[in-house]
């Protein structure tokens, strides 16, 4: 009796400390970008849908933007197509952006679709294309060596970046009640597909829509100092100082560049935190102790 007492005391100090953040973030919009291993351990993928479900019913308006490299890439060896990466990037052939579309819009976008139906969510799934969401343009990609005489310029196929956000058809869902899923593919001037990273989609997605926070899954705490402790709190002039000093370095920096775009252009609060935690953004949204790296403007 006494333990399944401490167990009811336990979840009334969870809710009466979540209940000010609650008051806080009702009726403001959260983007979060969905990857890592969030998107392939079965407790993760379940336990996030939930979180997204218990945010939408506490009047917070959440909207997704989802990866799905690893999917890709498993889809591509099943059919015997080879994967060239240049400098992190896929090189994306016309077969290969069939098949990114095929994966990204159809089976991880309908996935996560019907997770979050099922654990009682009206989530609906998109790619760039619909209602004219995103318009992307080709990503020119340079190689430059010391043995060069100007850079070189590599045509890496249907690689693209953001060009523009029409954020009406998600302004539209949100209002009506409903959860975008949105999958990171736009179209470029000429009727093309592009295959755009979702971070950056996430990022600018974001700033359109004014949100109050972007959140960034990663499969690491946040970032980490040289001491590997967690850093938060940060300002833009500090990321900047951790890269100028090589703290921050690597695969990290896309991450941290577009989380910065993202503070810089009028997004109150950007956090990177650890996708392989379950409830993680429960944890960060909801507790006086958070779990990732905070950044502001």
């Amino acid at each position: 009796m006494t333990l399944i007492k401490d167990e009811a005391m336990n979840v009334a100090k969870v809710l009466t400390e979540a209940l000010p953040y609650i008051r806080r973030f009702s009726g403001k919009t959260l983007v979060i970008k969905y990857g890592g291993n969030a998107m392939v351990d079965d407790t993760l993928k379940n336990s996030f849908a939930r979180d997204v479900v218990l945010m939408k019913l506490v009047g917070i308006n959440p909207v997704l933007v989802h990866g799905g490299g690893p999917q890709i890439g498993n889809l591509l060896k099943r059919i015997g197509k080879e994967t060239e990466f240049v400098q992190g990037m896929r090189v994306t052939d016309r077969e290969t952006m069939d098949v990114v579309e095929m994966v990204l819009g159809g089976l991880v976008n309908k996935e996560i679709v019907n997770l979050i139906n099922q654990h009682g969510g009206r989530a609906v799934g998109l790619t760039g294309k619909d209602g004219d969401l995103i318009r992307a343009r080709k990503l020119r990609f340079e190689q430059d060596a010391p043995e060069m005489k100007a850079p070189e310029i590599i045509d890496i196929g249907h690689v693209g970046e953001v060009a523009s956000i029409d954020s009406g058809v998600v302004d539209m869902l949100i209002h009506s009640d409903f959860i975008p899923v949105i999958a990171p593919i736009g179209v470029g001037e000429d009727g093309q597909s592009y295959n755009i990273n979702a971070d950056l989609v996430a990022g600018k997605l974001a700033e359109v829509l004014r949100a109050e926070k972007l959140i960034l899954l990663t499969n690491t705490p946040g970032i980490l100092d040289k001491q590997d402790k967690i850093l938060t709190g940060l300002s833009a002039g500090k990321v900047n100082e951790l890269i100028a000093d090589g703290t921050i370095y690597g695969g990290m920096l896309p991450k941290i560049r577009c989380a910065l775009e993202a503070a810089q252009g009028g997004v109150r609060a950007v956090h990177i935190i650890d996708g392989r935690v379950e409830h993680a953004v429960l944890l960060e949204l909801f507790t006086d102790q958070g779990i990732g790296t905070l950044i502001h403007g």
